[in-house]
């Protein structure tokens, strides 16, 4: 297992916080999953020191554990309507309450709950966010300020033999190019390890890379850097006239 240094107070703090919140979810009968860093522990065994805690529900549950955390008297915020709420614990500790990703194209449903995964953290039952689904938030994440794109590769190769890569392709058959990224990627950092990855998927993605240049080129002067960073490719669209899309308007 690797580790961050952490003093063993620090590491007694943040668990204390950890398990205070999970308790308090359980306890309202909340429906929620643990995602972010601790999701990335259950899948990878790397440990990060953070004093968040990433929780993940539906649009419609969001509200109801503001409302509780507000009613129990701790601060809360809705951080982003998009996507994201908070409550803020003592000692500069925080929940992040994800229901969305900022590109509107990881939108949590009842499936994500569906295939969740059960275990326990700081001596809690929990639910744990899907590593499917937990690889099709991260590959979105590229930006100048934090890029996920180890996280993915680590991913793949502490768990990539138990993947349900048919769910992988699923949600990413539409940006097929940033999965056959990542997954190049993965094979250039890893070349012992590229059977982790599905022979069946690697040739779809080469063929379609394959077929786009028996295709028109596109006549729209499209860009879809936003969906992966809106600052660094904000010029784009606010100069140089390029147009971009989220996932509801293709």
């Amino acid at each position: 297992m690797v580790k961050c240094k952490v003093t063993e107070e620090e590491k007694r703090t943040a668990e204390k916080f950890y398990k205070e919140a999970l308790t308090m979810l359980n306890e309202a009968g909340l429906s929620y999953l643990v995602g972010g860093a601790f999701a990335l522990h259950q899948y990878t065994g790397i440990y990060r020191d953070t004093k968040d805690l990433d929780i993940f529900c539906k649009a419609s549950e969001y509200p109801k554990i503001l409302k509780h955390f507000s009613s129990m008297g701790y601060h809360t915020e809705i951080t982003d309507s998009r996507w994201l709420a908070k409550v803020y614990f003592h000692d500069d500790y925080f929940m992040d309450i994800i229901y969305n990703t900022v590109n509107n194209i990881c939108t949590v449903d009842d499936s994500w709950m569906e295939n969740s995964y059960a275990g326990e953290f700081c001596g809690v039952p929990v639910q744990f966010l899907s590593a499917e689904e937990l690889f099709w938030c991260k590959i979105y994440v590229q930006n100048r300020e934090r890029f996920d794109g180890a996280d993915l590769n680590h991913l793949i190769v502490r768990y990539g033999d138990r993947l349900n890569w048919n769910r992988v392709w699923t949600h990413l058959e539409i940006h097929w190019q940033l999965l056959l990224a990542q997954l190049l990627s993965f094979q250039f950092c890893y070349p012992s390890k590229r059977d982790l990855v599905p022979h069946w998927l690697m040739e779809a993605l080469l063929a379609k890379a394959k077929e786009q240049y028996d295709l028109p080129t596109p006549q729209q002067t499209l860009c879809l850097g936003p969906l992966i960073d809106q600052t660094q490719y904000d010029i784009d669209v606010r100069e140089w006239n390029y147009k971009t899309i989220t996932m509801k308007s293709i």
